[in-house]
């Protein structure tokens, strides 16, 4: 597992400069391709950062986006335990209707869970080979944004703030079999994102005011002793565009908060509060 953790996981980790996919109403058209891998320089435990490396840069072949595109490296042929996976997102008309909006998530120093919450359906695993969930987070482009209320819109406001440390998170039941994924919905729930660079609880740091988009990772943990030659082959990433968000410290378009009141059950006790509250 300390193999799996220092060397397959590694990979998965974002370049600062390698921007994914950008989608959404008033942000610009998608772009599809590129995304970008790098090989860090260390790697961290369970949550803790992983150190960016702008060398040994990895192309991938991205497919899909909406409805959850698969990226690969180039020229590397998966292990046949990840590479017929397929991810199905869950309340997916939920998030488009926020993405139609400009979806934001609320980033504090203390964390606080994403809503909509990311649930994925998983189909296609190895039922009794084990593998690891996990997600990270890349930046969309290399701007900060502010939101211009007399028309409601966002508008770049400047160059992106230095990033934040990589992190991942990890599902809180991996390692675990094939079967038992398949078995029901995958919830990400435990998950919670900061502005708090000092964080050491193990939470996705993010810069309020800039755009992001969630990586999902499926990852086979090899058994064979020598598994760190084949990392590149033991995992697949998913990409879903409607779940592309601007972190911020308060929502900045009131329809934002109206919808999040509306849809998410843990907010009907604020609905006469500040939903600064929640």
């Amino acid at each position: 597992m300390s193999v799996f953790t220092a060397t397959s996981l590694s990979i998965l980790t974002s370049s600062a400069e390698g921007y994914p996919m950008s989608s959404s109403p008033d942000w610009g058209s998608s772009v599809g391709t590129p995304c970008s891998f790098v090989q860090p320089q260390g790697y961290g435990q369970y949550g803790a950062s992983a150190l960016l490396s702008d060398s040994e840069e990895r192309g991938l072949s991205c497919s899909g986006g909406g409805s959850g595109g698969s990226c690969v490296p180039r020229d590397v042929q998966k292990n046949v335990r990840v590479s017929g996976v397929s991810v199905q997102l869950e309340m997916k008309t939920l998030w488009e209707e926020f993405n139609r909006l400009g979806t934001e998530m609320i980033v504090t120093k203390a964390g606080r869970r994403m809503f909509p919450t990311f649930q994925v359906k998983i189909f296609g695993m190895d039922p009794l080979a084990d593998y690891a969930l996990l997600m990270d987070f890349v930046p969309l482009d290399d701007k900060r944004y502010r939101y211009a209320f007399h028309n409601s819109s966002w508008l770049v406001a400047g160059k992106a703030d230095p990033a934040t440390p990589g992190r991942v998170h990890f599902h809180p039941d991996s390692p675990a079999r094939g079967a038992q994924w398949m078995r029901q919905i995958v919830s990400f729930d435990k998950l919670k994102l900061t502005n708090n660079l000092l964080d050491d609880n193990g939470h996705i740091i993010l810069n309020s005011m800039h755009r992001y988009q969630p990586r999902f990772h499926v990852v086979f943990v090899d058994p064979r002793k020598d598994s760190e030659r084949y990392a590149e082959q033991n995992f697949k990433t998913f990409i879903f565009q409607e779940t592309q968000f601007t972190a911020v410290t308060a929502y900045q378009n009131h329809r934002i908060t109206q919808l999040k009141i509306a849809s998410n059950p843990f907010a009907k006790g604020f609905r006469d509060c500040d939903p600064e509250d929640w």
